[in-house]
C-alpha cells in the first residue's frame, strides 16, 4: 500500500478531523503572514475541504485541477 493509499484511507475514517486539521492549519499560516495572502490560503482551505468531502462520500479521487472548469 503506497503512502498515498493510506492518506485516502485515513482521510475517508476520519474526514471531520482532516478538515479540523485543514482549517487550523491555514488559519495558522494566515496569522503567521499577517493576512497577507489570505484569499490564497481561504481558497486552499475550500479545494481541501472539498477533495475531504468528496472522498468522504465516496467520490471519485484526483481529476482536473479545479474542478475540471476551464482557467
Amino acid at each position: 500500500m503506497s503512502i498515498v493509499d493510506k492518506v485516502k484511507q485515513m482521510l475517508g475514517q476520519h474526514s471531520d478531523q482532516a478538515r479540523k486539521t485543514v482549517d487550523k492549519g491555514g488559519d495558522m499560516i494566515d496569522r503567521k503572514t499577517g493576512g497577507k495572502h489570505s484569499d490564497k490560503i481561504d481558497r486552499a482551505q475550500e479545494k481541501a475541504g472539498d477533495y475531504i468531502d468528496r472522498n468522504d462520500e465516496g467520490g471519485p479521487s484526483g481529476g482536473a485541477p479545479g474542478g475540471g472548469q476551464p482557467a
